[in-house]
């Protein structure tokens, strides 16, 4: 039995609503399952067999995507990046989940949501880790707000979960204000970790409704300001060629 059959195996017996369900034979396929499975999947823990398996699977899969190391990008400006690709492969000192108020990650199978897609790559544990924040906490998370865990199985450090707002029609002052809180709040969990170089995504743009052009403002006001007094590398990272742009244009303004 492969690495990806035994994942399948023990998070189908982990749950009693998944009878006849058949693994597929390729594994393109498999990884679906395997995904859906994961996201699905409560706030608990796993054995160390299967985290040892899910550690040896996302490590190898991380790797054949291929890793790009904050070292080896050009600056755009003096500590400040701007990248299209995917965070989940980026290697530096912590990147920037985008999450909702639960902060245990996205529930919807397959979802391409940033937060999906990092607590997948990371591994179960991220799951159990911030499960364990919540419940510490015994609240949701306020938005504007953030806190930090291990990477995981990702290669960089950390993981730093914001909850930025969410816009529903008009945009208002409290929207901007409370997006900039996340990314103060983001960059200073990291500078009081000793953290000196964070990757952030377009905080609460697409399905949260900021619109781009001004929350791309906000991001880049907000690190160049905090980088006046503290040594930090930032790296904006985009996923598409709208975004791409519209950072170009904006840090192209000194």
């Amino acid at each position: 039995m492969n690495k990806l059959d035994f994942l399948i195996n023990y998070l189908l017996s982990e749950r009693n609503d998944v009878d006849g369900i058949e693994i597929p034979e390729n594994d393109e396929n498999k990884f679906q399952l395997y995904r859906s499975l994961v996201n699905i999947r409560p706030v608990m823990k796993a054995d160390e067999d299967f985290l040892k398996a899910e550690d040896e699977y996302l490590t190898e899969l991380t790797q054949s995507k291929g890793i790009t190391d904050i070292a080896d990008l050009s600056p755009v400006e003096d500590g400040i990046y701007l990248w299209k690709g995917d965070i989940t492969t980026l290697k530096c000192g912590a990147i920037v989940n985008a999450a909702n108020s639960g902060l245990t990650g996205c529930y919807r199978p397959c979802h391409s949501c940033i937060d999906n897609c990092i607590h997948t790559f990371a591994g179960v544990r991220l799951r159990y880790k911030c499960g364990q924040l919540m419940e510490q906490q015994g609240h949701e998370e306020p938005t504007g707000m953030a806190k930090i865990t291990p990477a995981y199985n990702l290669p960089s450090d950390y993981i730093i979960h914001t909850v930025g707002p969410i816009v529903n029609g008009h945009l208002t002052d409290e929207h901007c204000r409370l997006l900039e809180n996340s990314y103060k709040s983001c960059l200073d969990i990291a500078i009081k970790n000793d953290i000196r170089s964070i990757a952030f995504c377009c905080i609460s743009t697409g399905v949260f409704g900021f619109p781009q052009e001004k929350a791309a403002g906000i991001a880049v006001h907000t690190v160049r300001e905090f980088r006046t007094t503290h040594d930090i590398q930032v790296v904006f990272d985009v996923f598409g060629d709208d975004d791409y742009e519209i950072y170009k244009r904006l840090l192209s303004r000194n």
